[in-house]
């Protein structure tokens, strides 16, 4: 891919920007068409609901890893110099954080990437989480919470188990990434017939996972092209959010990839509400609608622990898995763990609440 043109047209930054939003349209439009959405995906097993929310995400998961694990065996991408492998990354940071940002995503009603999608269509309650994130991520990536970030970020690292590779660290070969891809791939196809999703819903799945892959070669394509060094990159949604209001405060910041994604997002999900008549406001007034102190809570739980554990379920858990980077599934574990059981013990709350409204005095 020859982006020269494409510098010589925009500049680096505005080629960085164009493309983050060319890909954060893509995703945007197709997670707003399909419902994707991590939260959904653990609440198909925690509430019996079916598996049509998890078979779209692990589409969406199988094809990120297979695509870039292909990019990577192939040499079309190197990743051994970004962030995931050039230094060492937190363990407990990723245990940690993600199991507070599951909690989050469990009380906000939704991840960062689909309170994103929510909020284009008209969620005010999703954009009210959305702007607590970003100050929270803000305060724990520059600001007064980086000393508790880095305590706990501190605990434990991947020099304990000899790197972030975990391809290496079980002594396999790379194509073994492509192998583990392929059968992500094929229990994909087979949980999706078995919850009969339809056919769109599915490549709709699909194509989300496939912006990680574009990502990735686009990022890697501008590493090595542009005069500045820059790090190969991939979509994330909990950082743009963070380093946009750095962008905001500061005059001399420069705006680029993460800015591009977080406006594609926007626009993508904003075009497909609009499209296929979806666009609604909701707010915090409607019946049955949880309380803006749990979104609240959920929202600050989600920014911590999303900048501890390095992103949020598409930063760390699609991005960082797609390269096999130990941490970052970790963190992914972490998070559809912190997830599960917070919705369980939810339902239990909900469930005693319902029967003591039951009760009449006196019984």
């Amino acid at each position: 891919m020859d982006l020269v043109p494409f510098f010589d047209s925009y500049g680096e930054a505005g080629t960085a920007l164009l493309g983050g939003a060319v890909l954060g349209a893509v995703f945007g439009f197709f997670a707003q068409r399909t419902a994707f959405c991590t939260r959904s995906a653990v609440l198909d097993f925690t509430r019996r609901a079916g598996f049509s929310a998890f078979a779209t995400w692990l589409a969406g998961f199988a094809v990120a890893i297979l695509g870039v694990q292909l990019l990577v065996w192939s040499g079309r991408v190197d990743v051994m110099e970004t962030r995931f492998f050039s230094t060492a990354q937190s363990l407990s940071g990723a245990l940690i954080g993600g199991l507070v940002f599951g909690i989050g995503m469990v009380l906000a009603r939704g991840c960062v990437s689909r309170l994103l999608v929510l909020g284009a269509s008209g969620n005010l309650r999703a954009l009210y989480a959305i702007l607590v994130i970003a100050a929270v991520g803000y305060a724990t990536y520059t600001g007064v919470l980086v000393p508790l970030r880095d305590a706990v970020g501190g605990l434990m690292s991947t020099q304990a188990t000899g790197g972030n590779d975990l391809l290496a660290i079980l002594g396999q070969p790379q194509v073994a990434g492509v192998v583990i891809g392929a059968i992500l791939l094929a229990a994909s196809l087979l949980v999706a017939f078995r919850a009969r999703i339809s056919a769109l819903r599915y490549v709709g799945g699909a194509i989300v996972g496939a912006t990680i892959v574009g990502g990735w070669y686009f990022t890697y394509e501008m590493s090595i092209q542009v005069f500045e060094p820059v790090q190969a990159e991939s979509l994330s949604f909990i950082r743009p959010l963070a380093t946009s209001i750095v962008y905001a405060t500061e005059s001399d910041a420069l705006y680029g990839f993460d800015q591009g994604i977080l406006a594609g997002i926007l626009a993508g999900a904003f075009a497909a509400a609009l499209l296929f008549r979806q666009f609604r406001i909701a707010t915090f007034a409607e019946p049955g609608t949880p309380s803006v102190l749990r979104y609240t809570a959920g929202a600050v739980l989600m920014g911590f622990g999303g900048i501890l554990a390095v992103g949020c379920t598409i930063g760390a858990g699609f991005t960082g898995g797609s390269v096999l980077a130990l941490s970052s599934l970790i963190g992914l574990v972490s998070m559809i763990a912190g997830a599960a059981v917070t919705d369980l013990v939810l339902q239990q709350v909900e469930n005693g609440r319902f029967a003591q409204a039951r009760l009449q005095p006196g019984e």
